[in-house]
């Protein structure tokens, strides 16, 4: 039977709940354990995927097509183990799958509460497809305190008694900070916050206080007298110089072991922690460094694109250099030849990430003409293998009008909205006017690739599978005439219907992609085609 972790935040939001559950299970892994961690959001969206990215930061999708949260992108990340749509949930869907049986009259005419219906659905979420685990962590989403959480803190405070004896534990992470006038750290908010939290039926095991100076034996003596937990369960949580060295620094202040006594575990031996050692070393020692331009319409908040931010890490991991990322707004230069040229020649290559909507697609359309005609390193992903699409289209294959149905009504849909598609559950169909949430091509797709293109050599097969999330297709019909101007089709669906992938093999590395391959990289597995964009760079570094 799987034991259950429980994790949730106090006295602020944004404390990092997210990476201690990756990096708690990353160390529980390596001790030999088989983990899996959920997230648990109290917002009422059935799920992120119709929300700004400025409002809640990137999607993550898994295979299975779920839009869930950024944070399972960091448990994919630490621990390899690949989220599923029982992995998130949040308050909207909670809510709505009990309206739905109530409406179908499943409750028997019984009136419907947040006790015991809303809770019992949580706890009935939290306890699905756990066969063949160790441990289940389970964050919760917001800080303790806030209303939309309390039907989460109660459902969990009644499994914690469902479960048994041993069975579960519960992790508080809270804010210890530090008063500079006074030049003290203080406990305080630490203390209330878990006040809060025992006040709701739940009493914490092990406390996580992040702080930026270090926490003092007598200040964690001190939190432990007032918390009513061990000394040693107080762990002192500083910022780290990169989030794959959490692991490490978690496991130096006790965290892992913490936990195992907490379910009555003995610790045992250390566990091999070789991988995250060999991880920071290279991130920490690098050999060189490049700069990668990111042509993006949601640089103002870096979260947007999380996975692709990471991924590109890893690739810095695989050759061994430190990646400067230069976040540009696509708007900023749409029109100017030599704003582009300003922005874009100090980079060593440059990417164009996914997107929704026509602003900055100008700005990220001049930023593929000038990776091509400057023979810069060029990858384009989701949107930006679209807009490659529609730069080759006007400047080389003579269709001056050549656009997306994203951005209106055109004479030559280059870009197109597609309505019906194969999949593994059969076809798949969906209308132009329709909801957006959940109607896009989402989560995995297999690919065939051309046995003679660039991409199959730096994939080292001829079939592929990848994550998608995209209401819009590279128009097959301007196929022959997008190639006639050099740009191949090297990858596509197994029925020859959606292009998956194109390339331009007279150029060092000119790449565009249906697919969103950051969603799969890893800092101990490195997307293939990730660690090649970067050797790119590197190369292209060479040059200048």
């Amino acid at each position: 039977m799987a034991r259950y972790i429980f994790i949730t935040g106090g006295v602020v939001s944004s404390l990092g709940k997210g990476l201690m559950a990756a990096s708690l299970a990353a160390l529980l892994q390596a001790r030999g354990y088989r983990v899996r961690i959920r997230k648990f959001d109290p917002y009422l969206n059935v799920d992120p995927g119709t929300m700004s990215p400025y409002q809640h930061g990137e999607v993550y999708v898994t295979d299975d097509g779920a839009e869930t949260d950024l944070d399972l992108g960091h448990y994919e990340r630490f621990t390899g183990v690949s989220a599923r749509q029982s992995d998130n949930v949040t308050s909207g869907r909670i809510y709505q799958t009990i309206i739905q049986r109530e409406r179908r009259g499943d409750y028997l005419g019984a009136t419907v509460q947040v006790i015991p219906h809303v809770t019992d659905a949580i706890k009935s979420f939290s306890q699905v497809q756990t066969e063949d685990l160790d441990f289940v962590l389970c964050e919760i989403g917001g800080t303790v305190g806030d209303i939309e959480s309390l039907p989460f803190i109660e459902a969990i405070r009644q499994l914690r008694n469902d479960l048994g004896r041993g069975q579960s534990i519960s992790v508080h992470v809270t804010l210890v900070p530090y008063i500079a006038a006074a030049g003290e750290l203080k406990t305080k908010p630490t203390q209330h916050s878990v006040r809060e939290l025992a006040a709701l039926g739940v009493q914490p095991d092990v406390l996580v206080c992040r702080c930026e100076k270090p926490l003092p034996e007598s200040e964690k003596r001190k939190i432990a007298q007032f918390c009513n937990v061990r000394p040693e369960a107080v762990i002192a949580a500083l910022d780290a110089p990169s989030i794959y060295a959490v692991p490490l620094q978690y496991h130096e202040e006790g965290l892992d072991e913490e936990v195992l006594r907490a379910f009555g575990i003995d610790p045992g031996e250390k566990p091999g922690l070789g991988r995250w050692t060999e991880i920071t070393d290279r991130l920490f020692n690098p050999e060189g460094e490049v700069t990668v331009g990111v042509v993006g319409k949601y640089v103002g908040l870096q979260d947007a694109y999380k996975s692709l931010n990471e991924a590109l890490v890893h690739g810095g991991i695989a050759n061994k250099v430190r990646v400067n990322i230069r976040w540009i707004d696509a708007e900023l230069f749409e029109g100017d030849e030599a704003e582009v040229a300003a922005a874009l020649e100090p980079c060593h290559a440059i990417l164009v990430p996914g997107a929704f909507g026509s602003r900055g697609a100008e700005g990220k359309i001049a930023s593929v003409r000038f990776a091509r005609e400057r023979r810069v390193p060029y990858f384009g992903i989701c949107f930006g293998m679209q807009m490659a699409c529609i730069e080759g289209a006007r400047n080389l294959a003579g269709i001056e009008n050549a656009s997306s149905t994203e951005f209106g009504p055109t004479d030559e849909p280059v870009v197109g909205i597609i309505t019906e598609w194969m999949s593994d559950k059969g076809i798949e169909t969906r209308e132009a006017g329709g909801d957006l949430g959940g109607t896009m091509r989402l989560g995995a797709y297999p690919a065939k690739l051309a046995g003679n293109s660039v991409v199959a050599s730096i994939y080292g097969a001829n079939e592929i599978e990848e994550r998608h999330r995209h209401r819009y297709e590279v128009n097959t019909g301007y196929r022959e005439a997008l190639e006639k101007g050099g740009l191949v089709f090297s990858g596509m669906s197994p029925d020859d219907m959606l292009p998956e992938i194109v390339e331009r093999p007279d150029h060092p590395w000119f790449v565009g992609v249906q697919f969103h391959p950051e969603l799969k990289s890893k800092p101990f597995d490195p997307h293939p085609l990730f660690a090649s964009f970067i050797a790119a760079a590197v190369a292209q570094s060479r040059l200048v």
